[in-house]
């Protein structure tokens, strides 16, 4: 079979299977082998380097490794910072922020994109500083922090104070030097750093140190905390911008008087504390009193209290003084009743008088009768109406044998009408169980119990009946006596009988 005419070289162009060029000895090399290659060129062309932009696509892996992308206006560029990094840096790289990132470039094979690796980031200026800072205030005045409902007032008299600051700097010597000078108190240093890394975690860690201090435990709970810092730039204060120092700050139990900086300075420390002091030394003026102006205010309540006790005391002394003006002396007044006495005692003498004079004058009467001779007159008259008396037994007998007789009467009568007598004679006495007697049935058939008396024994019966109360029978009238006749007018007394 003829094959048709081509006009296609296999010398001049690429054919179905790769051949060797005449005069090129050059192998082809592997994607492992360029992507290498071009790795080793670029990290040793921009081993190192540093680079202007704004963060981008921030994210922090939970390796603790951060990934983001560093752009301008025309190119944007991935970066990548490790752990170890990471930990060291002075703030939170967020979206948006203008850094310089210092590291190497390098190639990433495994996506053909070069990147860099990030040893540390700094914030490219005082305006990206500010920027982050105004941010960060934003977004925790959002939540609330910053409120002025959260703040809480300053104990008035504090027993211990909480101080977090540096131990080696003046910020601590002038506190403790004001509180010496107003009002020594006890005080308690918690050193921390204040400034550089680690400076935020410290001072984080001591506020909420002191706020899990349990009361009455071995280490006093302070009643306030001040957390101060001495003056310098943005960067030296920009531990207390942290927004972990921010969140400790809010959430102490203890109310925190924040000292950071001099007057002009103001980081967000001090938007979360309950109180801001110009510097550490005013803090320590906020959080105590003078002692010689509380002792003499303290004095000057004892003199008002002892006043006001005192002062109705005088007063009432004021109005009795008055009162006692206004009354009548006690001569004026008892006056008039003096008269009356001397009155009622010149009657009562003159009575005295007048009494005497008529006892004196019925004596002498009564003495004229009771001379010797009317005596003998009196007796010798009494003497002859005796002799004239006669007095013969028959006068005396006749009236015993008339008593005599009715009262032999009476025994017989009282021997008839003895209770015990028709007993003798078969008859018996019915009382009830309390020894009343029993006159009729009725009273009787009330009682559940009787009692019948013969003449040599009591025999105890019952009735039956439901005791009941049985009438209770009044005592026959007492016969009134005839008053005795009054003799005629005209007949002469006679003699009383001697049994009348």
């Amino acid at each position: 079979m003829a094959r048709a005419p081509s006009n296609y070289d296999d010398s001049e162009s690429g054919g179905l299977v790769a051949r060797g060029r005449q005069g090129d000895n050059a192998e082809p090399l592997s994607i492992t082998k360029i992507s290498q290659a071009l790795k080793r060129t670029v990290e040793d062309r921009f081993g190192h380097v540093r680079l202007r932009g704004e963060l981008s696509g921030v994210k922090r892996a939970a390796s603790g490794h951060v990934y983001c992308a560093l752009k301008d206006d025309k190119a944007v560029l991935d970066g990548v910072m490790w752990r170890g990094n990471t930990d060291r840096m002075a703030f939170v790289p967020e979206d948006g922020l203008e850094v310089i990132a210092t590291g190497k470039l390098t190639t990433y094979p495994g996506r053909s994109k070069y990147q860099i690796v990030i040893d540390s980031l700094e914030l490219a200026g005082e305006g990206a500083l500010l920027a982050l800072l105004e941010k960060t205030r934003a977004r925790l005045e959002a939540e609330g922090l910053f409120s002025r409902e959260r703040k809480r007032a300053l104990p008035y008299l504090p027993r211990t104070i909480g101080v977090v600051t540096s131990p080696t700097g003046s910020v601590i010597r002038d506190i403790l030097h004001r509180l010496a000078d107003r009002f020594p108190s006890h005080v308690i240093v918690w050193p921390v750093l204040v400034q550089g890394q680690g400076a935020a975690d410290q001072v984080s860690a001591a506020i909420r140190g002191f706020s899990e201090l349990p009361q009455g435990g071995a280490v006093a709970r302070p009643d306030v905390v001040i957390v101060a810092r001495g003056g310098g730039s943005i960067e030296d204060l920009w531990s207390f911008n942290e927004e972990a120092v921010v969140r400790a700050i809010a959430e102490s139990t203890i109310p925190v008087i924040s000292a950071v900086g001099h007057e002009t300075d103001t980081t967000l420390a001090d938007y979360a504390a309950d109180r801001r002091a110009p510097t550490p030394t005013a803090a320590a003026e906020m959080a105590v009193p003078v002692r010689v102006d509380l002792d003499a205010t303290l004095a000057d309540f004892g003199a008002r209290q002892r006043r006001a006790i005192y002062r109705p005391v005088e007063l009432g002394r004021e109005r009795l003084e008055a009162r006692v003006r206004r009354m009548p002396k006690p001569e004026q007044v008892l006056q008039a009743q003096a008269q009356r006495l001397d009155e009622a005692s010149e009657r009562l003498r003159r009575g005295l008088m007048d009494r005497a004079g008529q006892g004196r004058e019925r004596l002498a009467g009564v003495a004229s009768r009771l001379s010797p001779n009317a005596l003998k007159r009196a007796h010798g008259d009494s003497q002859r109406r005796l002799d004239n008396t006669r007095l013969t037994p028959a006068l005396v007998e006749r009236p015993l044998v008339s008593k005599r007789n009715a009262l032999a009467a009476l025994a017989r009568l009282a021997e008839q009408l003895h209770p015990r007598k028709p007993l003798e004679r078969g008859y018996a006495i019915v009382t009830d169980a309390g020894g009343k007697a029993m006159t009729s049935k009725a009273q009787a058939e009330c009682e559940a119990a009787l009692k019948l008396q013969f003449k040599d024994d009591v025999l105890e019966v019952t009735t039956g009946a439901s005791p009941a109360a049985a009438p209770v029978a009044s005592p026959p009238p007492k016969p009134k006596r005839a008053p005795k006749p009054k003799p005629a007018a005209g007949t002469p007394p006679r003699q009383n009988d001697l049994f009348d």
